[in-house]
């Protein structure tokens, strides 16, 4: 029963997100709370994401996106922690229910998602329509996606108009033009060592963010990749706190209070 998913997120309430993410039973717990549910795209896919409700509503939507492991506990955890934090939140999933275990299971299935980026694209469109909404939903919605997540998360935002956009570590290699049809501004977490995600294409990102007369803020880390993740060697659990009050602030300065 919902009553129950809402108990048991209640029931975290006290613990810090660090702490239920790097514990897998507590990651277990918060993610069992969540509500399965799932719509047809315009395409016919049928595709599903998980919900975490908050104790009031209607409340600001936050749609969060995934890292290249998958729709994991980690992920819906974090989007039970929104929902304490009185968000509508919705953990969607673009890979089809599968989980990776190895990088290279994860690279494997980013691959399939990049070769038919429509499919991932039209999966987050109709997703992004279904939380606006919802009829404990504000209207006001933001995206939020880590690593494959966070190059889909300004991906998203670019195919349909939101409030707010979170990055942690996305691709963000993006020309003005492409910028032109963002509605909100942008927040971004990278890191200072991280191999992928470095600072001439972030650079270049604020560049052409700039000439498209957009709003961004980023963020600087002396970290590794996916500093954010207490699951992953390069966890920095300095760093992710602080990612996270700011995204938290930045969150309710765009979609609660704005």
């Amino acid at each position: 029963m919902l009553v129950n998913r809402r108990q048991v997120i209640r029931g975290l309430v006290g613990l810090p997100l660090a702490t239920v993410l790097a514990d897998p039973r507590l990651a277990r717990a918060a993610a069992a709370a969540l509500e399965g549910v799932s719509l047809t795209t315009p395409g016919g896919a049928k595709v599903s994401a998980a919900l975490a409700v908050p104790a009031a509503a209607p409340a600001p939507a936050v749609l969060l996106i995934h890292e290249w492991w998958g729709l994991n506990d980690q992920i819906k955890a974090v989007a039970a922690e929104f929902a304490k934090e009185g968000y509508l939140a919705l953990a969607v999933d673009l890979f089809g229910g599968r989980v990776a275990t190895s990088p290279d299971q994860a690279k494997g299935l980013t691959e399939l998602v990049g070769k038919d980026p429509k499919a991932a694209t039209e999966t987050l469109v109709a997703w992004l329509g279904w939380l606006k909404g919802h009829a404990k939903s504000s209207g006001k919605l933001a995206t939020v996606g880590w690593c494959f997540g966070g190059g889909w998360s300004i991906n998203a935002s670019l195919a349909a108009p939101v409030d707010a956009t979170v990055i942690y570590y996305g691709n963000v290699k993006k020309v003005a033009a492409e910028l032109k049809s963002l509605k909100g501004p942008v927040l971004g977490h990278f890191a200072t060592r991280d191999g992928w995600i470095n600072k001439p294409m972030v650079d270049g990102f604020e560049a052409e963010m700039k000439s498209a007369g957009k709003t961004v803020t980023v963020n600087w880390y002396e970290a590794d990749h996916a500093f954010a993740n207490p699951t992953g060697a390069p966890y920095d659990a300095e760093d992710a706190s602080l990612a996270w009050k700011r995204t938290l602030e930045f969150l309710a300065a765009t979609i609660k209070r704005g």
